[in-house]
């Protein structure tokens, strides 16, 4: 049996920036933790509280000490409240959303009706959101697009890890909508090798593993592209692996989602290794 890694997987830069800012900031003098998961992977934020970085959901659970900004970001009043306290503030923002936050901020600022391309739930979006004063409209599908008014000045932010198919449907239900339109591309470079590497790999192969946490949205996305190519399964690491998948398959292929640390990925990798055709 063959085993395939795709050519981009696993951590981005961002992710590997984040884990260190937030390692980093472990003192044994004063409580250290991240304003919900630093990222989306079960099993790192759970790596990362046995090295003495807790998880609070809230400000209001953390009275002094270190409040890490996870790498999804969150809006303007989160650095004011965490100031107020008197926190230490430890930014692990990815710079590729913060990117996002300000493009939100400034196209406000121009007089732009400013349309969020993302998933109206994913806390990136809701950070990119409160930058725009609350003043943003976020659309998921190219049928919500559709339905938007037409406005003077259009400005077009994106999720970092939005699908860049989806963005391309949803731009051109927008280029109607004004004579006047700002389109920044905020998907990250990470987002769009990863998409294209998983697609490439999965029409090679007769089954794609993609290993990343159930409530990560790219690695989500990633097992969405992959499965219209061929049979795949979405996993969170390898003690989810079941023999009978593999049932007269001779090539395998894996990829990761962005927050999906080496060592998970290393594991599967040597399950599915050890295993032989039916």
């Amino acid at each position: 049996m063959e085993v395939i890694l795709a050519e981009y997987l696993g951590f981005c830069y961002g992710v590997k920036r984040a884990i260190k800012l937030a390692r980093d900031s472990v003192s044994p003098q004063e409580r250290s933790c991240t304003l919900g998961p630093i990222i989306h992977n079960p099993q790192m934020v759970s790596r990362l509280e046995a090295e003495g970085v807790g998880t609070v959901n809230s400000l209001d659970e953390i009275s002094e000490g270190t409040i890490i900004i996870r790498s999804h970001g969150v809006g303007p009043h989160v650095y004011d409240e965490a100031e107020k306290k008197g926190l230490q503030i430890v930014d692990a923002t990815c710079p590729h959303v913060k990117k996002a936050q300000m493009a939100a901020h400034d196209l406000v600022q121009d007089g732009y009706a400013v349309v969020i391309i993302g998933e109206k739930r994913h806390p990136e979006v809701k950070s990119i959101f409160e930058w725009s004063g609350h003043k943003a409209v976020v659309v998921e599908t190219a049928e919500e697009a559709v339905t938007l008014s037409c406005m003077g000045k259009l400005g077009i932010v994106a999720q970092t890890t939005f699908s860049s198919e989806k963005f391309k449907q949803i731009v051109d239900k927008l280029l109607d909508k004004s004579n006047d339109i700002k389109l920044l591309r905020t998907i990250c470079t990470a987002t769009d090798q990863r998409q294209a590497a998983a697609i490439e790999l999965a029409a090679q192969v007769d089954l794609m593993l993609v290993i990343g946490g159930k409530n990560s949205a790219n690695t989500t996305r990633l097992a969405q592209l992959c499965a219209k190519k061929c049979m795949t399964y979405h996993i969170e690491t390898a003690a989810e692996l079941r023999e009978m998948w593999f049932d007269k398959i001779e090539k395998i292929g894996i990829t990761a989602g962005a927050s999906t640390p080496d060592w998970i990925i290393k594991e599967v990798y040597k399950k599915c290794k050890t295993w032989k055709p039916y």
